[in-house]
């Protein structure tokens, strides 16, 4: 129960929480009674909820992740929040100034896409805090604004561009696999014929491709889900020609290896803004004239077909050569 009373010219406010009396002056009536509210309603929480930290909330929501085998990127990005500043926060302080720290904060270091991605975990985070586990009852996201979305990035790869990555990774002449440039040149291939992520590819171990059934298994991908990619004879020529060591994946290579190997024979190349990325739209968009949307959503793995949209970006020219034919 509060009490609020006038000492001189100040006034006194004055809160008793369990057996812990708490008092402060103010210089006015109206922040005392503001001040006094505050903490008689912070003190009807359990102390435990009260003291929570985002910190907690991101440990237990990356508990969650792992244990319902959510995405790879969604347990990495839960984990990483435990240890940025905000994590220190109590979850009833966060508010709109924390959210926009954090926003600029990460806009120095990763793209605007990535930050999105990120809030959009904080966001959920909240969200279980105040519907689920009572940790919290306000939005700090009302009002808040998030860093605009880029565009979707869509860009072919020609065959000018496949012809010099053969040759600068050795594999133009045959499907050499002795070293890590070469497959990481095979991996290159093996992405556009089959349009897989470049950790679902360095991922792939033996047990999981069928080359007599002409499919490849993924039994964890990005979004958390599993779905089988056929194999075109192209890319199970790319398979055949890689080597089997036992306990070693398909391309015997971590995407580490893969992005440093890449990046150091690409930028020797005359190609421009050429990503390792962007087989994954080529191989989308090469696959999407041969699968109608059901079937290239489910080999890609896109739970909303209206995101492949953005992979359907045929020419007037060439709709007008389709109807003709």
């Amino acid at each position: 129960m509060a009490s609020i009373y006038k000492v001189g010219k100040r006034w006194r406010a004055q809160v008793l929480i369990g057996d812990d009396r708490r008092g402060k002056v103010f210089d006015t009536k109206a922040e005392a009674s503001q001040w006094a509210m505050a903490l008689e309603a912070d003190g009807k929480k359990p102390l435990a909820v009260s003291t929570m930290l985002v910190r907690d909330a991101a440990v237990r929501l990356h508990a969650i992740c792992v244990n319902e085998d959510k995405g790879r990127s969604e347990i990495s990005r839960a984990k990483r929040l435990q240890s940025d500043p905000i994590a220190d926060k109590r979850l009833v302080d966060v508010s709109n100034d924390d959210l926009a720290e954090y926003r600029d904060r990460r806009m120095k270091d990763v793209e605007a896409a990535s930050v999105r991605r990120e809030l959009n975990l904080i966001r959920g985070m909240f969200r279980r805090c105040r519907e689920d586990w009572k940790w919290m009852s306000h939005n700090p996201f009302e009002g808040f604004k998030a860093p605009k979305s880029p565009d979707s990035r869509m860009r072919r790869v020609s065959a000018d561009e496949i012809a010099m990555v053969r040759h600068a990774f050795g594999v133009s002449e045959t499907l050499a696999s002795v070293t890590l440039a070469n497959r990481v040149g095979l991996a290159f291939l093996f992405a556009i014929e089959t349009a897989m992520r470049s950790g679902e590819i360095v991922g792939l171990t033996w047990k999981s491709v069928h080359l007599d059934k002409s499919y490849a298994h993924l039994p964890k991908t990005k979004n958390g889900d599993k779905r089988d990619v056929p194999l075109s004879p192209f890319a199970r020529e790319i398979l055949n020609a890689l080597p089997r060591e036992e306990g070693q994946p398909c391309f015997m290579m971590n995407d580490e290896q893969r992005d440093a190997n890449w990046r150091k024979w690409r930028d020797k190349l005359p190609v421009d803004d050429l990503h390792f990325h962007d087989t994954r739209s080529e191989g989308i968009w090469r696959l999407s004239k041969k699968l109608d949307v059901l079937q290239l959503a489910r080999v890609i793995g896109h739970r909303d077909i209206n995101s492949l949209l953005i992979y359907y970006r045929e020419s007037a020219e060439d709709m007008a050569a389709s109807l003709a034919a």
